[in-house]
Order: structure tokens, then sequence, then C-alpha cells
């Protein structure tokens, strides 16, 4: 990763290979409830310039990867909210009394509710 405090939404897109206007509607309103799409992916200026530091990024990034499999999407902007909420509460609390290797079992929980969820969003589209 760049040396820099802050990236700008381009040096961003580039590093997570996620396009600028993706990351723009994440970081927006939703109209219908006057809340952030996603809580936390930005910081802003007061001019509404949008800067990520390390952890901004790392948040867009298990976003990517939460609602993409390769190119394909999986899940609504919304699911993807909870599951990130839900691991973020789950990685502060744990992290300051456990070791990486707990930290790696809630991935692999995750990501098995991830594969369920996949399995069950295909069965109900069938």
């Amino acid at each position: 990763m760049i040396n820099k405090k802050y990236l700008n939404i381009s040096e961003v897109s580039k590093l997570l290979d996620i396009k600028e206007h993706k990351i723009r509607y994440w970081d927006s309103l939703d109209p219908k409830t006057n809340k952030f799409r996603i809580e936390g992916i930005s910081t802003k200026s007061n001019g509404g310039t949008r800067y990520f530091n390390k952890e901004n990024i790392k948040k867009l990034e298990k976003l990517k990867n939460i609602l993409y499999d390769g190119k394909k999407p999986n899940y609504s902007i919304k699911i993807a909210d909870k599951i990130l909420s839900s691991k973020v509460k789950i990685s502060s609390n744990k992290l300051q009394n456990t070791s990486k290797l707990q930290n790696l079992d809630d991935v692999e929980k995750i990501a098995q509710i991830l594969n369920n969820m996949r399995i069950l969003l295909k069965k109900n589209n069938n």
C-alpha cells in the first residue's frame, strides 16, 4: 500500500480496482432513509472531497469482496452493509483480546455464511 496517510478517490479506485462511481455510490446518502449506504467509507473535507485512510480502504476492500465474486455481483448493498457492520463489531471487540488465528476463524465463519446465503439466493431465484 502507498505510504500516505490519506489517498484520494482515484488512487483508491486504482489500488482496489473499483470504479470511482461505485465508491461514490457506496459513500452517498440513500434518499429514502437519508442515511449513508455504507457508513465510514471515507473522510470528507469541508469542501466535500473524499479522502481514504487505511481503515477506509480495508472496509472498501471487504465490501468489494462481499458484493462481487470475481466480476459477478452477489448481494444487495443493504445486505453487504449488515455483513460489514457485524464484521466490524466482531473484529473491534476481538482484536483487543484475541490472536490473529481467531480472527482468521471469524473470516472463515463469515465466508461459510456468505456461501450459504449465495445458495439460498440462487434457490429463491429459480
